[in-house]
């Protein structure tokens, strides 16, 4: 717990001085702006693998196409809202609209033209979000969304909402999905941070040809089946680590395989 309270310290402080110190991007063009919002990733990175002891994986880069394409990524932790950025050319993350309104972290949302979206407005938000991330994707972008919305505890029930459908008809771009098991190392809501490996797992994209009710089954399941997954080899390395109730119920083969 010392640790992760000095981690946290550090974290905040480290971000307030990339929001200070790198103000004047706000006047500089997008892409110095985007590279310094990569570099904030990185050295956030950096000081949680010094001082807690938690690193990074990645898998199935090779999955995420060049050029346009909509990521839908499970969301379980805070972690996953800067950790992912560097792992794209040049994403435009779909977040609320009220996030924007917060000084210096909201300026640069605008910045870095993310996808800002007003959920209270209902189907209007919805056209309003295909037509700007379609223009995200006419500049060759990687368009994130967080299909569920918000962050899930572990093992979770998953809870998708219609707006990643949208996209996926609106975009007719590849989709690919992204499992991972950050909830583990960074809970939710709680300044606990625990030290081991997370992993991020891009999976084979969806080709852009189904119909609404094919992929949204396709994706719940692609998603779900790899995250579980990823939280049963993260147990298995680490039984200190709290157990999901979901993956109470599931059982592991050599496989790798949920039975």
């Amino acid at each position: 717990m010392i640790r992760a309270l000095l981690f946290t310290l550090v974290f905040y402080v480290n971000t307030a001085l990339f929001l200070i110190l790198g103000s004047p991007l706000l006047l500089a063009p997008r892409t110095w702006a985007m590279a310094g919002l990569k570099a904030h990733a990185r050295a956030s990175l950096f000081w949680q693998r010094l001082i807690v002891g938690t690193r990074m994986e990645v898998r199935g880069i090779e999955n995420l196409p060049a050029g346009a394409c909509l990521v839908a990524a499970k969301h379980q932790s805070a972690w996953d809202t800067f950790a992912l950025v560097p792992l794209f050319a040049d994403p435009a993350i779909v977040m609320k609209a009220e996030l924007g309104l917060i000084p210096f972290y909201g300026w640069f949302s605008h910045k870095f033209r993310h996808v800002l979206v007003r959920r209270d407005r209902g189907p209007a938000a919805l056209r309003q979000l295909i037509r700007d991330a379609k223009d995200r994707a006419a500049e060759g972008r990687q368009v994130l969304i967080f299909p569920e919305g918000t962050r899930r505890v572990p093992g979770a029930p998953p809870d998708y909402k219609p707006g990643v459908v949208a996209l996926y008809e609106g975009l007719q771009v590849p989709c690919v999905p992204v499992a991972l098991n950050s909830g583990l190392f960074w809970p939710r809501r709680s300044l606990e941070r625990r030290p081991g490996t997370i992993v991020v797992e891009f999976l084979e994209p969806i080709p852009s040809d189904q119909n609404r009710k094919q992929f949204k089954i396709l994706l719940e399941k692609t998603i779900e089946d790899a995250t579980l997954r990823l939280l049963e080899e993260a147990l298995s390395r680490d039984p200190t680590l709290p157990r999901p109730e979901r993956c109470k119920e599931h059982k592991s083969n050599k496989d790798g395989t949920i039975t």
